[in-house]
């Protein structure tokens, strides 16, 4: 949870945010590059790590403590798949064919933090998978179009809430937005639900992850005994889609992209299948 006081951006701050997003932009797409059946978690971190040096940055998450009783997180990427909410610690599983996967990255780069997120099919997923993906990334736009100068935080989460459980999924609540900047996480906290014009307002400058994370069953989750992955408590599959805003008047603007990450996924859906062994 972001503590502190909110820390309102000059033009040069946000010039250096936008450098951390492009690099968080190109490990998400290394990581992109290699989601297919058959391939270890572990080999996303690797590739996304070696993006993130290559640019002189440091990967955000690699070493960061949420407490004296929970160990540092051992990766660069927190990779979640299917009932993994968030948080999930790069292993050697290997992905599936139907899986959702989950890849959040954050980067440290000249003093300036980026920090945002996508979820992923693996191959052919089910259709109520799909559906829970397009919603999350839907929510996470209508969420967007609250961030606006002079509105309030309780906006934006009733955004997300509203679309989301009308469509019948499970809003988690243990787990929030943030402000973003210098630090990895810095206030304001921003909740994916909320009542309209409550909370704090919305001052022009601020930077803020918004992310909602959606559950096709209920919002309960659990903490499994290492201290970091968050899983549904029904086993149900989640999504986690996050994008970092600029709020100004008249609408948001988003400081993060997604153009490399599809763009890779695009090429993956080109690209031969290898063929069996022993085929000629």
């Amino acid at each position: 949870m972001a503590v502190g006081r909110i820390q309102l951006k000059t033009d040069a701050d946000v010039a250096g945010i936008r450098e951390a997003a492009k690099v968080v932009e190109r490990a998400l797409a290394a990581a992109a590059a290699e989601i297919r059946p058959g391939v270890q978690t572990l080999r996303l971190d690797e590739a996304a790590e070696a993006v993130i040096r290559d640019a002189h940055g440091r990967p955000a998450f690699k070493g960061y403590r949420q407490g004296n009783d929970t160990p540092p997180f051992p990766g660069s990427l927190c990779i979640s798949v299917n009932d993994v909410v968030v948080h999930g610690i790069p292993s050697e599983y290997e992905l599936r064919e139907g899986d959702v996967v989950t890849v959040d990255c954050g980067v440290e780069l000249d003093g300036y933090f980026g920090d945002f997120a996508y979820t992923f099919e693996v191959g052919e997923v089910a259709p109520e998978a799909k559906a829970l993906l397009e919603a999350t990334r839907q929510s996470l736009y209508e969420g967007i179009g609250q961030a606006t100068a002079g509105n309030r935080i309780g906006d934006i989460g009733h955004a997300v809430q509203s679309y989301c459980e009308s469509r019948g999924y499970g809003v988690v609540r243990d787990l929030v937005g943030h402000g973003v900047g210098k630090r990895l996480h810095e206030p304001p906290n921003v909740p994916n639900l909320g009542r309209r014009g409550v909370g704090k307002k919305l001052r022009e400058g601020l930077t803020i992850c918004i992310e909602p994370m959606i559950n096709g069953g209920t919002g309960d989750v659990t903490v499994d005994a290492d201290g970091w992955t968050v899983r549904t408590a029904d086993g149900a599959p989640s999504a986690h889609f996050e994008h970092m805003v600029l709020v100004k008047r008249g609408g948001a603007e988003i400081l993060s992209s997604w153009a490399l990450v599809e763009a890779a996924l695009a090429a993956n859906a080109e690209a031969p299948t290898p063929a069996a062994a022993g085929t000629p």
